[in-house]
């Protein structure tokens, strides 16, 4: 399969594009930078230099292509996530970029369409598994999120085959989140929001990787993507901090933390113990790291054999 990714260099789209080019497919992905294209290379992939937004160049680029993947986002800083301005470039990328990406697909005849959406727009459900039939609410914050959703869906509607990955929040050795989280640490806190008790659902960047792959072959729909076995607040941060050797870390409050990261940390901080179900039938995907448990191990080794290299 010819695979044209857009987001081909950042979080989810390195360890995707390792595990696509490792399926066997030819990968073609954008790298806006000389740096980021010999990361590519280094991948396995073809890297193409062109401005996503430009649709008529973008056309002729991903002509020929089989699959195309919308895996770009621009999560700000966790000190700037609770200014509005701080999301326009990454609302930008799900509701502008995303109708543009469906026309040209469309256009050029390509048959499958994946794009990457989250499971924070789920409601809050304690303790109770959500699977993919849970309603969304209206959330003014998270609204880019439907767009992409929905344009998806008109890409399928319109003959296409179209895959919408809801992952969980990331984490791993890559994430990039994990040096603030270290660095939170170092005053003994958690950056975590919500109560200690409530499920955080997640999943390992390289699972993360893995899902989008095997998402080439699901059939059409929505999918979750998250670890096996989501673990309460609490045990998550234990598990972190019994990786890396730190001891007992405070969970900051929620209203505190609703200060710090504004509509969208309110968003984070619901109770969401998502299940994976679906797509692991439709696929034959699992995580291998089963839970965070597991998976914070495998990233405190990871992590303490760079830093130990460097």
């Amino acid at each position: 399969m010819d695979v044209f990714v857009v987001g081909a260099t950042g979080e989810l789209g390195r360890p995707g594009v390792r595990e696509i080019v490792a399926a066997g497919h030819r990968v073609r992905g954008v790298a806006r930078t000389p740096e980021k294209a010999a990361l590519l290379e280094g991948l396995g992939a073809e890297p193409v230099t062109v401005d996503v937004f430009d649709r008529d160049a973008l056309a002729k680029e991903v002509d020929g292509a089989d699959a195309l993947l919308h895996l770009a986002t621009r999560i700000p800083p966790v000190k700037d996530m609770r200014k509005p301005e701080a999301w326009t470039e990454n609302n930008r990328l799900r509701s502008t970029l995303t109708p543009a990406l469906v026309d040209v697909a469309l256009e050029r005849g390509i048959g499958t369409f994946v794009g990457e959406s989250i499971t924070f727009t789920y409601p809050d459900r304690g303790a109770e598994w959500i699977d993919e039939s849970i309603p969304i609410p209206a959330n003014p914050a998270l609204g880019s999120v439907l767009d992409l959703e929905r344009e998806i869906d008109r890409f399928h509607a319109a003959g296409g085959r179209g895959v919408t990955l809801r992952f969980s929040s990331f984490y791993g050795p890559t994430a990039e989140s994990l040096g603030a989280q270290l660095r939170y640490a170092r005053w003994h806190l958690a950056m975590v929001s919500g109560s200690a008790d409530g499920y955080q659902s997640s999943i390992h960047t390289d699972d993360a990787g893995a899902a989008v792959a095997a998402a080439l072959n699901a059939p059409a729909g929505v999918y979750n993507v998250s670890d096996d076995e989501p673990l309460t607040r609490r045990e998550h941060v234990d598990a972190f901090a019994d990786a890396f050797g730190l001891g007992r870390l405070r969970i900051v409050p929620t209203w505190m933390q609703r200060i710090g990261a504004g509509r969208t940390g309110a968003a984070t901080a619901r109770s969401q113990r998502v299940r994976n179900d679906r797509f692991k039938r439709a696929t034959g995907w699992a995580p291998r790291h089963p839970s965070a448990r597991e998976g914070w191990a495998a990233t405190a080794a990871a992590w303490n054999r760079e830093h130990s290299n460097a």
